[in-house]
């Protein structure tokens, strides 16, 4: 596995004051089977830090909820590097949260396409 590939801990959002900002202030979209939040900003330390979020609510089992994020974090793992890049050559501090809103459980081709969708569509906004 590439260096690129990797989801080191630097790159995961961990604080809480940029989570509550992120939740407060960010925008947000939808692309199913996930809402996701936003916030791009030129920063000192260009990059991206995501979190991955699958609420009690709709998966009360934690091995379902463990399957679920292991399921999106690998797909943005393998999907990252276009929009990582981007960031760095823009500037831009990106900081997203993926919280998976279905009920069901999907096939990891569908959560890979859903996260797809959803790096494209934060890499081509201005």
């Amino acid at each position: 596995m590439s260096n690129t590939q990797r989801l080191p801990k630097a790159e995961r959002l961990h604080s809480l004051k940029v989570i509550r900002r992120l939740f407060t202030e960010g925008e947000s979209a939808f692309a199913y089977p996930f809402r996701y939040m936003v916030i791009r900003e030129s920063g000192e330390q260009p990059g991206v830090e995501v979190l991955f979020s699958v609420p009690k609510r709709y998966h009360k089992r934690a091995n379902k909820r463990n399957l679920l994020k292991r399921r999106m974090r690998e797909a943005y793992r393998q999907h990252k590097a276009e929009l990582v890049a981007m960031a760095v050559e823009r500037g831009l501090r990106i900081e997203l949260a993926l919280i998976y809103t279905s009920k069901d459980i999907v096939s990891y081709k569908s959560v890979e396409n859903a996260v797809c969708k959803v790096l494209e569509r934060v890499a081509k906004c201005d």
